[in-house]
């Protein structure tokens, strides 16, 4: 039977999977798409996406892989062998960069396009100007440290069923 913390790890595991997932179509699929379009679609696509992706679905894998790798950590920390926990901290530390990029860059820039947006006097090409490059550069560095924090958690699962 399961322990408590080996529950609490594997939802880690999915959770972290699962925004590692999301942010990795966006930087592969759906940035590369919207940049194809004219800066009208561009900028409506992005305000679209924004409203949307604002769900319970979301909240689950965003919030919640730093949220379980948090205590799954905790969890390990207090159980013996250790050898999982190295692996479950780099993933909480990257699940967390992952979390700060997001709020302290990724929203402000999406803030920004939304209070630019002025319906049909709105100057479409100079807010994609100011949004894309940057909001796409810092997606990247969150997709990667999304895509490490699963990684870690991973091997901390690995290192876990092994001792």
């Amino acid at each position: 039977m399961a322990t408590l913390s080996e529950i609490v790890l594997i939802a880690a595991v999915i959770a972290a999977g699962l925004i590692a997932g999301l942010f990795y179509a966006y930087t592969c699929s759906v940035m590369p798409g919207l940049g194809r379009a004219d800066a009208r679609t561009y900028v409506t696509g992005m305000r679209e996406i924004n409203i949307a992706i604002l769900n319970g679905w979301f909240a689950l894998g965003f919030g919640g892989a730093p949220l379980l790798a948090a205590v799954a950590a905790a969890l390990h920390f207090r159980s013996e062998p250790r050898s999982a926990l190295p692996w479950i901290v780099a993933g909480f530390v990257l699940l967390l960069v992952m979390l700060i990029v997001t709020m302290a860059i990724n929203v402000p820039l999406n803030n920004a396009l939304e209070a630019g947006f002025d319906g049909d006097n709105t100057d479409f090409e100079a807010l994609r100007a100011k949004f894309e490059g940057a909001w796409e550069r810092w997606n990247l560095v969150r997709t990667l440290a999304a895509i490490g924090g699963f990684g870690a958690l991973v091997g901390g699962l690995i290192a876990h069923v092994r001792a």
